[in-house]
């Protein structure tokens, strides 16, 4: 064989080698370049009461939600709204030994479901979370007991007339 022919092989030999080594290192590259996904829980943080109240007709608690979109996509969030009587700070009739005072344990109240849709990057929206009937006697608290994003899929388009 001539030196030509060896100095030929060599090249591609070289050539397949460096493939080997930067082709996987080029793809990670390209794969971690892309915009960092935030986090599942990351849409509670989105959301807050803004709003606590008693409809005087109904006596129902009415809550009044927003949502910032901090998601790089529009879409919709589903917000579980919880409905309890305000936190007590403590319980009264303790025996002495433990302490005159002792922290109130958080009982669950009623939830109910309320969706935003159609809430754009960076923007905000505002819904009503209508809640259980509420007792004459008692004040209503209402919070964020749990918070999911979904985006919206490809090439959907939100009127807000419904058209």
């Amino acid at each position: 064989m001539s030196a030509l022919k060896w100095q030929g092989w060599l090249v591609a030999l070289v050539f397949v080698a460096g493939l080997l080594v930067f082709a996987p290192l080029g793809l990670y590259v390209w794969a971690g370049s892309a915009p960092a996904a935030r986090p599942a829980g990351a849409a509670r943080g989105d959301v807050r009461i803004t709003g606590c109240r008693i409809d005087p007709a109904s006596r129902r608690v009415v809550a009044s939600v927003e949502a910032v979109n901090g998601f790089p996509e529009p879409g919709a969030y589903v917000v579980t709204v919880e409905f309890r009587e305000p936190p007590a700070a403590t319980v009264r009739g303790v025996p002495e030994s433990r302490g005159p005072e002792v922290p109130a344990p958080m009982a669950r109240g009623p939830q109910t479901l309320v969706r935003i849709p159609g809430v754009r990057p960076a923007a905000t929206e505002r819904a009503e979370a209508v809640g259980p009937v509420w007792p004459p006697a008692t004040i209503p608290w209402c919070g964020i007991a749990a918070a999911a994003f979904a985006p919206d899929p490809p090439g959907a388009q939100f009127s807000p007339s419904g058209v």
